[in-house]
């Protein structure tokens, strides 16, 4: 790439970073009382944290704290042993996605922030602190991760 298109990429990323931290920080100060709303909902309908933070694997396969709202039990990570009959990629061959319909380790109340898709909205906070974007590649686990950096799937971890 030619000096040119390095300035060019340069100045994007710098638009792009001053766009995802004032649409996030003016999201963040909007949705607030949201938040507390969903935090009370989830003490109440179970016991645990309210955020649940997973390690994820973004640009550069940078690894950060990813954060939402604790929509199962708490140690349903342990419990995954349980259900992993359930998953529904099990027929597929040397895959380690997992995905399950009608989690019975999900809570009443995260039933409905998945369906909202209200669970997601912590992420603003990764947007904010840079390890996201709003526009762009979702961060993957980092099982996910693992499998996808050989040859061209790789390229995912240069954008944000």
């Amino acid at each position: 790439m030619n000096s040119s298109g390095n300035a060019t990429a340069f100045i994007h990323g710098i638009m792009k970073r001053c766009f995802d931290i004032l649409v996030a920080s003016s999201a963040l100060i909007f949705l607030a009382p949201l938040f507390i709303l969903i935090a009370i909902l989830v003490k109440t309908d179970s016991h645990g944290p309210v955020f649940y933070i997973s390690k994820r694997a973004g640009k550069g396969y940078r690894i950060f704290n990813f954060y939402k709202f604790r929509t199962m039990l708490e140690g349903a990570d342990r419990r995954l042993g349980e259900v992993a009959h359930r998953n529904l990629y099990q027929d597929v061959p040397e895959t380690l996605f997992f995905k399950i319909e009608d989690d019975p380790r999900c809570t009443r109340a995260g039933r409905f922030l998945r369906r909202t898709s209200l669970d997601e909205l912590p992420q603003l906070i990764n947007v904010l602190m840079g390890d996201m974007s709003l526009v762009g590649n979702r961060p993957l686990p980092l099982y996910e991760a693992a499998s996808l950096t050989t040859d061209d799937l790789a390229k995912r971890f240069l954008a944000p």
